[in-house]
């Protein structure tokens, strides 16, 4: 891998390395000394122009537990505020010498363009409403965690398909892991096409013998664009206990977060035994530090 923008031509080995990796990444963040050498003498800077929170703290912890340097950037405290481009922002990054961008933009493709710009390694942490690589592979981490394999499992994900990065990265990745990748949402905020995965608006239809099944935020523009009504969204498509025996007996629940309790997720179930929402934030760490170890030190050799 030169960069991580999405996963158009990765391979199953390639996940399972990855993965691999983020397991070795897992036992060291169960040490008393939470840290390795791996990435000393490094520069990671998270950029993000859109904010966040758990994807810029989880890369920066990331970055540091491997011993790199790392540079925080938030749009909202930058020259940005005076009109300065994304791409003048990164060549201004780029001469102080960073060797790995974790980039964040509410624009589907700046990622993409940023490797023109920079030549350090770039890492796409959200762009749009077009991907979310490492959120993929931290919830097949956490399935894989729960499950034990994807092969033939049915992974279900409700919600807003049409608007969601994380939903087009795992409809991407799961599939290459062995996953049977249904969407459900109201229609107008379902694609009209999505490849890996079946499409329904029938939430029962997706949910019908679901090995796991991922919840995504409710955002409250589109109920001010007037593509959802909330009360109906409720009604129809939100994960309740009683919705879910249409799941098979015990299947796991997953949120990428922030999440809207007793919105888009019956509020109880967010807190029971069945939600690995806590565990999806946890493996965050592990994944992102594989993928900067990846990238940096695989680079090197």
């Amino acid at each position: 891998m030169r960069h991580l923008l999405d996963f158009q031509g990765w391979t199953k080995a390639q996940v399972e390395n990855t993965l691999d990796t983020a397991r070795v990444m897992a036992e060291v963040l169960e040490r008393p000394v939470k840290k390795v050498p791996a990435l000393q003498g490094f520069t990671v800077a998270t950029v993000f122009f859109e904010p966040s929170t758990r994807t810029r703290i989880s890369f920066e912890l990331a970055a540091r537990r491997m011993s790199a340097d790392v540079v925080s950037f938030a749009a909202q405290a930058s020259s940005l505020q005076k009109g300065e481009s994304y791409k003048d922002t990164l060549l201004t990054l780029e001469a102080m010498g960073i060797d790995a961008y974790i980039i964040r933009a509410d624009s589907a493709g700046v990622p993409h363009q940023a490797t023109r710009w920079v030549k350090g390694v770039v890492v796409n942490g959200g762009d749009g409403r077009r991907a979310h690589p490492t959120q993929a592979l931290l919830d097949a981490y956490t399935l894989l965690e729960a499950l034990g394999t994807l092969e033939g499992r049915k992974i279900a994900i409700v919600g807003d398909i049409l608007h969601s990065r994380v939903a087009r990265s795992n409809v991407e990745l799961l599939p290459l892991l062995g996953a049977e990748v249904w969407v459900a949402g109201p229609p107008t905020l379902l694609p009209q096409s999505l490849p890996g995965a079946r499409l329904t608006p029938h939430l029962d239809e997706a949910l019908a013998e679901a090995d796991a099944v991922m919840v995504l935020r409710l955002q409250k523009e589109r109920m001010e664009a007037g593509l959802i009504h909330l009360q109906d969204y409720i009604a129809h498509y939100q994960v309740t206990e009683a919705r879910l025996k249409k799941a098979k007996p015990g299947a796991f629940l997953l949120h990428p977060g922030p999440m809207n309790r007793d919105i888009e997720l019956e509020g109880t179930l967010a807190d029971s035994e069945r939600s690995l929402v806590n565990r999806q934030v946890r493996n965050g760490v592990a994944v992102r530090m594989a993928v900067l170890y990846h990238l940096l030190v695989g680079r090197e050799r």
